[in-house]
């Protein structure tokens, strides 16, 4: 009889310390999560605030507290800090702002706009992710840390004036530490701060024999270089074999341009790395590539790596990682775990003990289609997650097409096109064929796109399915035929002056815009990966775009390199571009000459692969059948989904209320102990969902788009939810066919918006 008891105590016993522990884990989760001072809420990124006065029994309640209107046309995706009573984002043509956090007083601005200067969507750091803050013990030293214009700058929270005292009278050059770059390294994520620690990454470029992506760290006082991670090995480091021979003296990328996350508690910085560069075609690196698109754990007061995974394999899908590591403690085995979740754009959620680099749960390599690209080197398998299930759909076919944004005239074109096209997950683009991509280069999980409920072991994820029609072309020839869109191409107006036989001037700068700009800014000039730039010339006029060009903005990286002819090419089509529409550049043997004088060689005796083959990124995330964009919460205590629902609502055709997904947001959530997931999007409005079962329980008009992460703080016991709302898209793809019923009604109103109950009493 003595046996049983004894069981039953023991279980009981287990049972009780097992609630302890998540007591203890909550409480301390409660105490530490009370501030928003950090990039993304807090060092660990994970978007939560133990604030719980607003609540799911009173979100409903949530009116303008206060309001701050930009005084431009900007679109911002800077996240909101707020330290005490202050508040600090960027408004005002791009500068860094100080307001007070219950009123929206103005404080001070720091401009970085040249007085008399023209406002330009490349000034300022309107496009600039985040900052971080850090005070010295006594809080007599307290600074604002923001990367602009191949800079890391030092900014007096108090004054709003650069740190005299920091590296270069408050600049440090972003290229500090890496000892094979000629040009500016740019940025649009703060890094992270450890104690006195600088941690930074940076984002090399995309072409190739870009610069390497060493993570560096800095003395946050003096800004005196500490320590560097090679990411590309050198010889004798671990990984240099998976490389060509001396490949870290030519090759590029790997860099983290992306979030940080740093677990204060064991003193380690978690780094999602992202692909090696040229990330779509791989016949000049040979092997794995380490540690591209891997997550590595390095010791945050030496870079000493700890461990590293890596997600992908030789990637040729651009599936980098570059949205915050998720720390959670959770229950796993019948033991509490310290893990960390990467999630990755290919739609996977990989697990592991923060410690030692093992997977929670068994990840194995499968073999994955090969790829038929001349000199191409294909892994032969890529790791997959056995339990935990992919939160982004991977692989998209001609059943999978939508047709709310196609005219009828075009539906029989896009079903032909689909199924003529390759199609299937991890199936490489090859020549002459196109391949469909999902996730694409632009979909599943980006910056601003991963948070965790450190109280209960949740991290939610999410995601973009956007696909992609792409295929390689060589070196020299146009990549406008896959660059994507639903958007015609415009004609040109008037007639094109030109010699029989011979490019005309705009012609020929079509030709360096495609080799050099079109990856980022789009075939028709109107956005990619960075800004539309279609009214630029007419903005800034030709001193200001020789300027640009040659000095790079923001993210942009200068091309002082380029030769005059080219950069006088470039000019004259950036004036006129309408006069050399998509397909017009000059021919294959004139672009490649361009090309060789916009991109390095490679070194001698390098085996060089038969083309550096190039795409366009042919996103078409209007062709898929909604939703779009969703947000996923596992349990992490089993590797489970809990709910996935969609991200937001775009107008639509009846039915007209209906969650369909913000297309393409580029904001971020939080959740909150008041059992909130708060975001707003492209369709302007603020949603609140139940982060208990994923369902919406409240939504507010807001007057235009946001975009960037919302700040939740609490001053004087009220508490706020601070974000930005400053459009930065439409729902609705220009020049595409518009359903019945769709609409979009954003105001003319620019700015920061902070919501609260209308009394800190009137909380429940």
């Amino acid at each position: 009889m003595r046996k049983p008891q004894l069981f039953f105590l023991v279980v009981v016993i287990t049972f009780f310390c097992g609630g302890i522990a998540s007591a203890q884990q909550a409480a301390s989760a409660q105490q530490t999560f009370t501030a928003w001072k950090d990039y993304l809420g807090s060092p660990e990124s994970s978007h939560y605030s133990a604030l719980k006065q607003i609540n799911t029994g009173n979100v409903n309640q949530l009116d303008v507290a206060w309001k701050y209107e930009t005084g431009d046309d900007l679109a911002y995706t800077f996240s909101p800090l707020v330290v005490d009573n202050v508040a600090y984002f960027a408004a005002k043509n791009g500068s860094l702002v100080a307001v007070d956090a219950t009123t929206g007083k103005e404080l001070w601005a720091h401009s970085f706009t040249a007085p008399g200067a023209a406002p330009s969507r490349f000034g300022g750091i309107a496009g600039m992710r985040g900052a971080n803050y850090w005070e010295s013990k006594d809080r007599t030293d307290r600074r604002i840390f923001l990367p602009y214009g191949g800079f890391m700058l030092a900014i007096n929270a108090r004054t709003g004036n650069l740190v005299d005292s920091f590296a270069d009278h408050g600049r440090l050059d972003l290229k500090s530490g890496v000892d094979r770059t000629t040009r500016p390294l740019a940025s649009r994520t703060p890094g992270r701060i450890y104690q006195n620690i600088l941690i930074l990454g940076s984002a090399t470029g995309e072409g190739y024999l870009a610069p390497p992506g060493d993570i560096r760290a800095f003395d946050v006082v003096t800004g005196k270089f500490l320590w560097v991670f090679h990411t590309i090995p050198r010889p004798g480091e671990p990984g240099y074999d998976t490389w060509p021979k001396d490949a870290y003296k030519y090759m590029g990328g790997v860099d983290a341009w992306g979030e940080l996350t740093v677990d204060e508690k064991h003193g380690i910085v978690f780094v999602p790395l992202a692909s090696a560069k040229y990330e779509l075609y791989g016949g000049d690196r040979k092997g794995d590539n380490l540690y591209a698109d891997s997550i590595v754990a390095l010791n945050a007061a030496t870079g000493k790596k700890l461990w590293h995974f890596q997600t992908i394999h030789h990637d040729l899908w651009d599936y980098d990682l570059n949205a915050a590591p998720q720390l959670v403690t959770v229950k796993h085995e019948g033991r509490m775990v310290d893990a960390v979740a990467v999630a990755s754009k290919n739609g996977f959620l990989f697990v592991f003990d923060r410690l030692t680099g093992k997977p929670l749960w068994p990840i194995e390599e499968r073999p994955v289609p090969q790829s038929d690209a001349p000199g191409e080197h294909t892994a032969q398998t890529q790791p997959f997650p056995t339990v935990v299930p992919p939160f982004a759909r991977q692989g998209m076919t001609v059943n999978d097409m939508y047709t709310g944004f196609m005219r009828p005239d075009e539906v029989e074109k896009w079903k032909d096109r689909l199924s003529k096209a390759k199609t299937g997950f991890y199936t490489p683009m090859g020549l002459g064929t196109e391949t469909i991509n999902l996730p694409s280069v632009n979909g599943g999980a980006l910056f601003f796109g991963t948070g965790a409920d450190p109280t209960n072991g949740t991290v939610y994820v999410l995601n973009r399915d956007m696909p992609s029609i792409v295929k390689l072309v060589p070196a020299g020839e146009s990549t406008s035929a896959n660059q994507g869109g639903l958007i015609p191409s415009r004609p040109a107006r008037g007639a094109v002056r030109r010699r029989a036989g011979f490019p005309t001037p705009e012609e020929m700068g079509r030709a360096v815009y495609e080799q050099n700009c079109q990856m980022c800014h789009g075939p028709e000039l109107k956005g990619d990966r960075g800004p539309a730039i279609d009214s630029s010339f007419t903005r800034l006029g030709a001193d200001g775009m020789h300027t640009v060009i040659m000095k790079g903005k923001g993210m942009m990286p200068p091309f002082a390199s380029m030769p005059d002819d080219s950069i006088s090419y470039l000019m004259a089509f950036l004036r006129h571009p309408d006069q050399a529409p998509p397909g017009s550049a000059p021919n294959v043997q004139m672009q490649a000459m361009l090309r060789s004088l916009a991109e390095p060689p490679y070194p001698e005796g390098v085996e060089a692969p038969p083309s550096r083959y190039k795409t366009g990124y042919g996103n078409e995330p209007y062709v898929i059948t909604p939703p779009w964009s969703y947000i996923t919460a596992y349990d992490l205590n089993t590797g489970k989904i809990k709910w996935q629902t969609p991200y937001g609502g775009v107008p639509q055709a009846p039915p007209g209320d209906e969650m369909k997904g913000n297309m393409y947001p580029k904001s971020g959530f939080v959740t909150t102990a008041g059992g909130l997931v708060l975001f707003a999007g492209n369709d302007s409005k603020l949603y609140a969902l139940d982060s208990a079962t994923g369902k919406l329980i409240f939504s507010k008009d807001l007057p235009n788009g946001s975009q960037g992460v919302p700040a939740v703080y609490q001053v004087k016991g009220r508490e706020y939810i601070l974000l930005a709302v400053s459009g930065g898209g439409t729902p609705y793809p220009e020049g595409a066919y518009i359903p019945p019923g769709g609409k979009m009604n954003p105001t003319d109103w620019k700015g920061y918006m902070a919501f609260a109950l209308p009394t800190a009493e009137g909380a429940h």
